[in-house]
């Protein structure tokens, strides 16, 4: 018993806070309940009767020096946390932060511009059905567009599929909500495209819809005057050629002058002077009447636009794939788009 106590004192008195040791540690292996200490107290049950009142002063004598070594690397341990104390007048580390990707920066201008012209911002699902994708919107059942190498189906022979348009968006807004509708439809799309530098099989779209009264196409006209010069700047010309689309009549392509070149020419714009941007026109009546609207009392138009092809003309990218590939050394370039 006396080496014992005589091996504790000599582990306590060179007992030093260093590595994982500290102050509790040191608590939990000589002071606490089933500690060093502790131990020996219960041996001290079979100490002969004759020696115990000696071997007792030992006892309570190495337990009184080990609080005392408690109390010291206590004070010391308190010092150490004293001088890390953090000063808050001190100049902050410096933590990077993140920037906002170029997609996500168009597509917050596009709809800042429409919120003022007084749109509402509508919202749908991905996985669509072909009424909403195709059949409401006056796709004939063996147009193109509903064939497997542009739509991509979730199961074979069934109408579930990936939305290729976010016009499937504006057909719930219009079966659950009588004119007038002034609403825009952000969000990603899928179509089964070879990815090139040029396409991508998922991408991102803005369809806009305007239904009410005495609609016409000079209202289109002066509404995508004013986004493209909002978009682009004072100095941008529109111009829209004839087109087809399904789900309007009139339709129309919109191209807008080339702000590298001024209109004059490069190989941007392929020496045209004007670049696409969106295609739009008025929405064909069998689409009101599909959706419950009265065509011969209402009017509306309709126009979707690209935001991967507007962001890639706004900040000059070559390559649709770069959008995708989260390439930090990309991304960082637009760090001054926090707002």
């Amino acid at each position: 018993m006396l080496d014992k106590i005589a091996d504790l004192v000599k582990e306590i008195n060179e007992y030093s806070l260093s590595g994982n040791h500290d102050a509790e540690q040191f608590k939990l292996k000589y002071l606490s309940k089933k500690g060093a200490i502790a131990q020996l107290f219960n041996d001290f049950k079979t100490v002969p009767s004759d020696k115990k009142r000696f071997i007792g002063v030992k006892i309570n004598e190495l337990k009184e020096f080990a609080l005392k070594k408690h109390s010291e690397l206590s004070h010391v341990r308190e010092k150490v946390s004293s001088s890390t104390i953090i000063d808050p007048t001190l100049p902050g580390e410096f933590l990077p932060i993140g920037t906002r990707h170029p997609v996500s920066i168009v597509r917050k201008e596009i709809i800042d511009i429409f919120l003022r012209l007084g749109f509402t911002i509508s919202e749908g699902p991905e996985i669509e059905d072909d009424w909403h994708v195709f059949s409401a919107l006056n796709f004939p059942q063996n147009h193109p567009a509903r064939d497997m190498q542009d739509t991509l189906f979730i199961k074979k022979d069934s109408d579930i599929l990936l939305r290729t348009h976010t016009s499937s968006v504006q057909v719930r807004v219009m079966e659950r909500q009588k004119p007038p509708i002034r609403t825009i439809s952000p969000g990603r799309v899928f179509r089964n495209e070879a990815v090139s530098a040029r396409s991508h099989c998922f991408f991102h779209q803005v369809e806009g819809l305007y239904i009410d009264d005495n609609v016409s196409f000079a209202d289109l006209k002066q509404t995508l005057l004013f986004f493209a010069q909002e978009m682009f700047g004072k100095d941008i010309r529109i111009r829209l050629r004839p087109s087809f689309f399904p789900f309007t009549e009139p339709s129309a392509e919109m191209d807008i002058s080339c702000s590298i070149c001024q209109g004059k020419g490069c190989n941007v714009c392929k020496y045209s002077g004007w670049l696409e941007i969106l295609g739009c026109g008025m929405v064909d009546p069998n689409v009101l009447e599909f959706c419950n609207i009265d065509s011969n009392r209402y009017t509306g138009y309709a126009f979707g636009m690209g935001i991967d092809r507007i962001a890639m003309r706004k900040f000059q990218i070559n390559d649709i794939r770069i959008l995708f590939e989260n390439d930090k050394r990309f991304l960082d370039q637009f760090v001054s788009y926090l707002s």
